[in-house]
Order: structure tokens, then C-alpha cells, then sequence
């Protein structure tokens, strides 16, 4: 087995595993996953503005020790 063998078996690996991460970023199972996760920095906004506790100038509203 010289240095060739080893670089088109690398290549082949590589390949595979190539096909297998595309399978697994397009299967349609994972539609809904995706799309929630593409959703999320959206949702946030929600949250943040829900949740604020924070007055116009921007200093906390809680006391300092």
C-alpha cells in the first residue's frame, strides 16, 4: 500500500461523509427543527422587550450594593 492507496481511500472517506452530513441537513424530518432554530433570534426580541428592566436612559432599575 503506498502513499496513493492511502490519498483515494481518504478521498472516498471524506466523500461518504460528505453524503451523510448533506442527507442529514436536507432530510425532510428536520424541516421543523431547522425552520425553529431559524426563527429564534426573532423570538428573542419578544422576550427581551417583554422583560426589560431597564428605564429609558438605560441604568437598571434595581438598586446597587
Amino acid at each position: 500500500m503506498d502513499i496513493n492507496d492511502f490519498r483515494s481511500l481518504s478521498t472516498v472517506l471524506v466523500f461518504i461523509a460528505f453524503i451523510g452530513v448533506c442527507w442529514w441537513a436536507f432530510s425532510p424530518s428536520r424541516k421543523k427543527q431547522f425552520d425553529d432554530a431559524a426563527n429564534l433570534p426573532f423570538s428573542d426580541d419578544e422576550i427581551n422587550n417583554l422583560g426589560s428592566s431597564k428605564d429609558a436612559s438605560g441604568d437598571d432599575k434595581k438598586k446597587q450594593d
